[in-house]
This record gives C-alpha cells, sequence and structure tokens, in this order.
C-alpha cells in the first residue's frame, strides 16, 4: 500500500519517532535535518527515504500504540498496557455500545472506537470543554469521529442512556457514578475504572460489591522492557512501572442488600478470584 497524500505516517530515527501527516510543500524538521514530505507520497509504507543531511529513516503506517503515545494530549494518556487490559476485562467487542467518561485527550476513546467498529457507538463524557475539543482533534484525524459521541456532562448524576454494553471510567471518584450507571447498563454488563491511588481503588471496590457487581477484581500491570543482546540480554533499567490500578466488575440484577458466599478457604486469605466466587454457585 502507498503513501497518498493526507495520511499519517510514522517516522522512525533510532530510538525517535514521530506521527507526520503527509502534505505536499510541506517541510518536517528533525534533529537530523528536515524531510520534504512530498517525496513520500506514493512510496510504500516500510520503505527507507534521507533528511536533508543524508540522514536515513523508515515511514511505516502509524499504530494504535504509535498514536496513543505521539499524538497531542491535553492530560496523561492510559499506556498501552492498561488500555490493553481495559478492552479485555470490559470485553469490547465490534458492533457494542461503551460509555467511557473522562475521554482526556482522546487516547483511550480512539481504542474503543476502533475495537467497536462501524456498527458501534462510544459515548464519551468529560466535565472539561477543552479535553472534549482534544478528544474531537484527535479522533478526526485517525478518522473515528463518527463512531463516537461526545458530551459534556458528569455521568455520576446518571445518563439518559440503557442496554449499555460495557462502561469505563477514568475519574477521580469513580466510586460515586457506580450506583448511577449501573442502571444503564445490560443486566450482565461490564464496569471498568482505571486509579492512581490505593483509595481510589478501594472504595470504587466496596461500592461496585454493596451495588451487587460480581466477579470484582482490582490489579495493575507492571511492564518491563529488556535489552535483547547476544549472551548479554537483561533487564532495561528504564520501564513503564506504576501507572494506575484497574478495577473491573460484571454487572447483575442484584440488589444492594446482596451478600456474595464466602469463598472456602482459610481465614488468612481473604482475597477470592473471579473463578472461586462462580464456583461457589456450582452445584454438581
Amino acid at each position: 500500500m502507498s503513501i497518498a497524500e493526507g495520511s499519517d505516517v510514522a517516522i522512525i530515527m533510532g530510538k525517535t519517532s514521530y506521527i507526520v501527516t503527509v502534505l505536499k510543500d510541506k517541510r518536517f524538521h528533525t534533529h537530523r535535518g528536515y524531510i520534504e514530505l512530498s517525496t513520500l507520497i506514493g512510496k510504500p509504507y516500510g520503505s527507507v527515504s534521507k533528511t536533508s543531511t543524508n540522514q536515513e529513516f523508515l515511514v511505516i503506517r502509524p499504530s494504535t500504540r504509535d498514536y496513543t503515545t505521539k499524538l497531542s494530549r491535553a492530560t496523561q494518556v492510559i499506556y498501552p498496557k492498561d488500555a490493553a487490559a481495559i478492552l479485555m476485562w470490559g470485553d469490547i467487542k465490534p458492533g457494542q455500545r461503551v460509555l467511557e467518561s473522562g475521554t482526556g485527550s482522546g487516547a483511550l476513546t480512539a481504542c474503543l472506537a476502533e475495537i467497536v467498529g462501524i456498527d458501534g457507538v462510544v459515548y464519551g463524557f468529560d466535565l472539561k470543554q477543552s479535553s472534549l475539543e482534544k478528544t474531537e482533534e484527535n479522533l478526526k484525524r485517525r478518522r473515528l469521529l463518527a463512531r463516537v459521541q461526545l458530551r459534556q456532562a458528569d455521568v455520576s448524576k446518571g445518563v439518559d442512556l440503557s442496554d449499555l454494553d460495557a462502561v469505563v471510567l477514568d475519574l477521580p471518584s469513580p466510586w460515586i457514578a457506580v450506583k448511577a450507571l449501573k442502571t444503564s447498563l445490560k443486566s450482565d454488563g461490564f464496569f471498568v475504572s482505571f486509579s492512581p491511588t490505593m483509595n481510589q481503588v478501594e472504595k470504587t471496590v466496596v461500592a461496585l460489591k454493596e451495588t451487587g457487581f460480581v466477579g470484582v477484581e482490582a490489579f495493575e500491570l507492571i511492564q518491563r522492557f529488556l535489552d535483547a543482546k547476544p549472551n548479554a540480554t537483561r533487564p532495561n533499567t528504564v520501564g513503564v512501572y506504576h501507572t494506575g490500578y484497574i478495577v473491573a466488575a460484571r454487572n447483575t440484577e442484584l440488589s444492594r442488600s446482596f451478600e456474595p458466599p464466602k469463598p472456602s478457604k482459610r481465614p488468612e486469605e481473604d482475597s477470592p478470584s473471579t473463578y472461586e466466587f462462580f464456583e461457589s454457585f456450582d452445584q454438581s
């Protein structure tokens, strides 16, 4: 596939990379000289070109990960490792209707929009108009805006939506929105939240259990890169360690007074897994 005018490319120079829109009569300046972008038009993705100082660079199609880490942002974005887990634990699929609150710069919004596809829809909520504008800008660049409906509102007060497949929150106080959003979810819909502190996790888990959600899990993901060299492979001293915590759960029609059955474990082990919870219903 060839590079067309107006398309985005990822330019790779050693350990440095950029995402650039290819336009005629436009130069892109780098630390290794400038690039006449018009010279890229018609070339295949994966080709090698040179800057004005005769420095080689690689031109490839931007990936979802590239967009997540490189596009302009108004707030800290959710890292790819966390975004991937949110998509899995939220069971996000094509054709679904998903609510996201706390769109920020739209990095996760775009991931959700890509997955739900042209037959799905993402309802993106944020309190700040500036965040919604930045999200809209980034979605337009990725040609995903048609799949997203952006709204300025406080979801903790409830939303005029129902039968949602999943709710994804990146809010300072996600636990406040649990009860209000429960009624907007399908009876077996999914809830996922992202929080930077333990206190937020604790309050969110308590709120979910008190409101009748099941399979409640809280975890974090640590990403460690490796320096892979012949006979000298070792962990890189730089990595993406703590970024935040994920809380995930599944909705039910259970009432607030519901108490989940206690697993048959030793008293000191008081952290039942999702599977232990559901095994407690096994009558076989």
